[in-house]
């Protein structure tokens, strides 16, 4: 049995342990402990809101729709878009970001009432080319695509060439907005890397660096339209696809430039920049730059389950430091349904004046006649194509194109381009959504006004991504 002494021990440690145990439960918090005690508790419920608040953000982000526009012309909400190709609707989604992937831009850049959206495409092209009367000079546009007035005439013996490049990819940007009010507005800017050919501003020697090329840059708002796009009396619906960059170039309008344009229905009119080239004594183009009235466009379309059909008229100045003139013309153009899988697609136009509008500035506005006098120049072009869908990933088109210039050669020489031709045909392959590899055959031909003629073939391959 234990003393008592060594009891009283015993009892006295554990009532030493036991306070020990107690004590911090039961001494009480000193004011600064309480003050501290409930600002951690205020930090802990303002991290948690904060928490929920980004989540939420990470969430809507992760599920918004990064929407692209393709190279057609809106000017009213839903219409096309003037960069996008060959009438292409404005707007396509792309797939939102990977589940439990955060947003690559977890930010807005527009402001929140505005929708921001980019898009366009890599394109690689390998051409082979043949030509029969001389060379095309390395480095010039009639190297990377279809030139018709680059053919050579009369300058030698065949040539033939193989060329690849990628300057025909492309971007775009645009922000679109709609008010409370209802009106909508869209800015739009899209660019290249043509930069006017690989001898201009790049080189092929170690680097082929090539700066970008403004094609489109606009805003619209509701009917209006002011900046740089497709002319208004280009109708890109009517064009028919190609593995070149435009390939059937001798009978099409071409021009973009800076415009003001109102859209109203079926109908739209534009003011555009004009500017006279002429030929003065030579088949050289000469520019003029003395212009002070802007070219009128005036254009109606009308479209249905058939196809479409669309009439555009332009009305010009034409000027030297010396003399001036009138120049206007007309341009049909279209596409009709011939089933469930084949289309043709036309344009046909004329008219004193047309000029530089056809086939990159194929025939001049104007010339100097033998009398000293400025006089419109003449001409007539279109194309045809037909488009065939073998299935839903293989396509075909077979097309058509010719300018003909009713050429002075008493006043411009023998040596002015009087015709040009060109045929061509494509296979066009997409084994996934948005991926092209294709290829054509072409053929084209360049007759001077003396009568002599050259020609052009060539085997062109693409791949394209759009995104």
């Amino acid at each position: 049995m234990a003393s008592p002494a060594a009891a009283l021990r015993r009892a006295t440690l554990a009532c030493a342990i036991t306070a020990a145990l107690y004590a911090p439960a039961t001494s009480a918090q000193t004011p600064k402990e309480s003050e501290q005690d409930a600002r951690i508790q205020q930090l802990e419920s303002e991290l948690l809101a904060l928490k929920e608040i980004v989540q939420a953000q990470q969430a809507q982000l992760t599920g918004a729709r990064v929407e692209r526009t393709p190279d057609a012309t809106p000017l009213t909400a839903g219409a096309a878009t003037p960069g996008s190709p060959a009438g292409a609707s404005a707007a396509a989604p792309t797939a939102s970001a990977p589940a439990g992937k955060p947003p690559i831009q977890a930010t807005s850049i527009v402001n929140s009432d505005s929708r921001f959206s980019f898009g366009g495409f890599i394109k690689l092209d390998a051409l082979s080319t043949w030509t029969s009367d001389g060379p095309i000079p390395d480095g010039t546009p009639g190297r990377m695509f279809y030139f018709p007035t680059a053919t050579p005439v009369g300058q030698g013996p065949g040539e033939s060439y193989t060329d690849f490049h990628a300057q025909f990819s492309r971007l775009w940007f645009g922000v679109d907005r709609v008010t409370d009010a209802g009106d909508t507005f869209k800015a739009y800017v899209e660019m290249d890397f043509f930069g006017g050919g690989n001898s201009n501003v790049g080189n092929e020697k170690f680097s082929n660096g090539y700066p970008p090329t403004l094609r489109h840059a606009y805003v619209q708002w509701n009917k209006w339209l002011a900046g740089q796009t497709w002319s208004n009396a280009v109708d890109l619906g009517s064009l028919p696809e190609s593995v070149d960059f435009v390939g059937i170039v001798d009978g099409t309008l071409f021009a973009r430039q800076a415009q003001i344009r109102y859209t109203t229905g079926n109908w739209s009119f534009s003011l555009e920049n004009p500017q006279t080239w002429y030929q003065a004594g030579s088949p050289a183009h000469v520019q003029s730059g003395q212009n002070n009235v802007p070219d009128v466009t005036a254009r109606w379309q009308t479209k249905g389950d058939w196809g479409h059909f669309s009439v555009a008229g332009i009305a010009r100045q034409l000027r030297t430091q010396t003399d001036r003139t009138t120049g206007a013309a007309l341009s049909l153009a279209g596409s009709f349904k011939l089933g469930d899988r084949d289309t043709l697609q036309y344009t046909v136009s004329g008219g004193p004046g047309l000029g530089r509008y056809i086939g990159f500035g194929l025939a001049p506005d104007a010339y100097i006649d033998t009398d000293g006098a400025l006089e419109a120049q003449d001409l007539v072009a279109g194309f045809a194509g037909w488009r065939h869908d073998w299935n839903d990933r293989l396509r075909s088109t077979l097309a058509y194109s010719a300018a003909h210039i009713d050429t002075d050669s008493a006043a411009v020489g023998p040596l002015a381009t009087k015709k040009t031709q060109s045929w061509r045909y494509n296979l066009i392959y997409s084994p996934f959504p948005r991926l092209d590899v294709g290829a054509e055959l072409s053929w084209g031909e360049r007759t001077l006004s003396n009568g002599e003629s050259g020609e052009l073939r060539r085997l062109h391959t693409t791949v394209k991504y759009t995104f």
